[in-house]
């Protein structure tokens, strides 16, 4: 009858590499934002509930992330090797890899995978190997928070 009243809090993943330094940053904003006022100088935190997992994503999770990556062309599919794996040189050859030969890759070869992965399940949003993308869900969560934004 009032479930109308209740919010879920969103659920963000980071899926973490702790040797990746923009792994560790991201890591460090996230638990910043969670438990002390966001922005700095803010007065609360804010609410979500934070998942670290210390492992790539399965291959049913990177379907799913790639899907809440904006294409820069509206017209072209994203391609999962440009989203998931880095420039390293062990990736060289798996420019044209799918979604499930990335899932085996990120296990045998972690440094050819993009680290961090940060998604916001609720919202739909993700970032993958970049630490200013998880400054736009914070923004974001921000946004909602002080009735900014209505998503």
């Amino acid at each position: 009858m009032f479930s109308g009243w209740t919010r879920t809090l969103h659920e963000i993943s980071i899926f973490h590499h702790p040797n990746s330094p923009p792994s560790v940053k991201a890591l460090g904003m996230l638990r910043a934002a969670v438990s002390s006022a966001y922005p700095p100088g803010g007065s609360k935190p804010l609410p979500f509930n934070l998942e670290v997992v210390e492992a790539p994503p399965t291959a049913d999770q990177l379907r799913t992330i790639l899907s809440f990556i904006p294409s820069k062309n509206n017209n072209e599919e994203v391609s999962a090797a440009s989203v998931f794996l880095s420039a390293h040189p062990a990736s060289a050859s798996s420019t044209g890899a799918s979604v499930q030969s990335i899932a085996g890759m990120r296990r045998d070869k972690p440094n050819t995978f993009k680290w961090p992965v940060v998604v916001d399940w609720n919202a739909g949003r993700a970032s993958v190997g970049d630490v200013e993308g998880v400054k736009g869900i914070l923004e974001h969560l921000r946004q909602q928070r002080d009735g900014e934004a209505s998503n």
